[in-house]
């Protein structure tokens, strides 16, 4: 009998097995297929010549790699200029989604509005949102400068290099802002209000116990919201591609749009692009990990 139970015991845990297997199988299929496979080809791909057409390519080791650290100066203003937009936004987007989040939080009334509102903007694709900022900078701000006065609105926001950089900035938080501010919102909630009443009878101001009580207490959703915008911000092309497509000349172009036109514009140069690709991998890897490090090792003194 118990020779039976134990059997059937095994079965059972078998067929659980097997269903698993079979709802996982096709999500680790095509994860395996769209993104294991070409990521292992694009390495592969970044020690070779080849140039994505072509049936037959030749090995030649770290010189794509060599060429594009020490002899392609786009590529060296593209890493720059996508570094100055990493650091504008990492600060820019977390300081106003806090801000927000706070004021949101503070309020007794129409919190849901507010999240909605500023939410909204995430929902609409940066190629939309692109397109759409396009025609506020070419039509609306220089009718809006000429009603109010305000006369910096009236400037070519895509052919100015300061003002292009801007208008990237300004499309990007529009678009991410409100993804940022409910991670800090829902972190916000999570601080007990016995510690904050506590701090009041205290004798503590509000700044004090903002920056005392309820920062200290939501370091983990600092941790998040800061990897989400640092990657995003180095892998950013759609609001680029739509807003300025890298110009005026070449002042705006980041990192992944020297890539894409490294691999379909410039004679097809897909082994060189895709050197390019691993170099931005190993760059996102190491801010990465330094910013998880660091974010992490205060979460703990906090």
């Amino acid at each position: 009998m118990l020779s039976l139970l134990h059997h059937g015991g095994d079965a059972d845990v078998k067929n659980k097995y097997l269903a698993l297997l079979a709802f996982v199988a096709p999500a680790f299929i095509a994860y395996f297929v769209m993104l294991v496979i070409p990521t292992l080809g694009g390495f592969y791909y970044s020690f070779t010549d080849w140039n994505g057409l072509a049936k037959s390519y030749h090995f030649i080791g770290l010189d794509n790699f060599v060429e594009a650290v020490t002899d392609d100066p786009d590529f060296i203003h593209s890493i720059s200029f996508t570094l100055k937009h990493v650091i504008f936004m990492v600060i820019a987007q977390n300081v106003i989604a806090l801000l927000l989040a706070i004021l949101i939080e503070s309020q007794r009334k129409m919190k849901g509005f507010f999240r909605t509102i500023f939410f909204m903007p995430n929902m609409v694709s940066l190629i939309i949102s692109s397109f759409i900022w396009t025609f506020m900078f070419s039509q609306v701000l220089p009718q809006l400068a000429v009603k109010t006065g305000w006369l910096f609105l009236n400037q070519e926001w895509s052919g100015n290099p300061k003002a292009a950089f801007f208008s990237i900035a300004i499309v990007s938080l529009w678009q991410g802002v409100g993804y940022m501010m409910i991670i800090y919102l829902a972190a916000l909630q999570g601080v007990p209000q016995s510690l904050r009443e506590a701090a009041i009878i205290d004798g503590a101001s509000p700044v004090k116990s903002l920056v005392h009580i309820t920062l200290p207490m939501i370091t983990h959703a600092f941790t998040i919201c800061f990897f989400l915008t640092l990657n995003s911000a180095f892998k950013v092309f759609d609001v680029v591609y739509g807003l300025t497509g890298g110009g005026p000349g070449r002042e705006t172009q980041v990192i992944t749009l020297n890539i894409f036109e490294e691999a379909f514009s410039n004679n097809f140069r897909y082994g060189y692009a895709s050197a390019k690709s691993v170099l931005l991998f190993a760059m996102i890897m190491l801010f990465t990990f330094v910013q998880v490090f660091v974010m992490k090792k205060r979460e703990v003194e906090a």
